[in-house]
C-alpha cells in the first residue's frame, strides 16, 4: 500500500515589525482541502511565517496517520 501524500502551502505576513499580521495554511490531498489561519495584533513577519508551517504540522499530526508532507513556503 502506497503512503498518502499530502502537500501543505504556507505564507504569513505583518504590518511593522512588531504589528499586526496574520497566517495561513492550506492543506490538500487527494480527498479533501483544509484551510488554517489565525492572526495576531502585535508580531513580527517572520513569527508568523513560522506559525503557518507549525499549525499545519500539528494539524496533521492530530490526525495521527502516516503521511507523506511537502510543505511549501515562501520564506527562505
Amino acid at each position: 500500500m502506497s503512503q498518502k501524500e499530502i502537500l501543505v502551502f504556507t505564507d504569513g505576513s505583518s504590518r511593522g515589525n512588531p504589528g499586526p499580521g496574520g497566517f495561513a495554511a492550506i492543506i490538500a490531498s487527494d480527498t479533501e482541502v483544509v484551510e488554517l489561519g489565525g492572526r495576531e495584533d502585535k508580531t513580527t513577519n517572520n513569527r508568523m511565517e513560522l506559525q503557518a508551517a507549525i499549525v499545519a504540522l500539528s494539524y496533521l499530526r492530530s490526525l495521527r496517520e502516516k503521511v507523506a508532507v511537502k510543505l511549501f513556503s515562501d520564506s527562505s
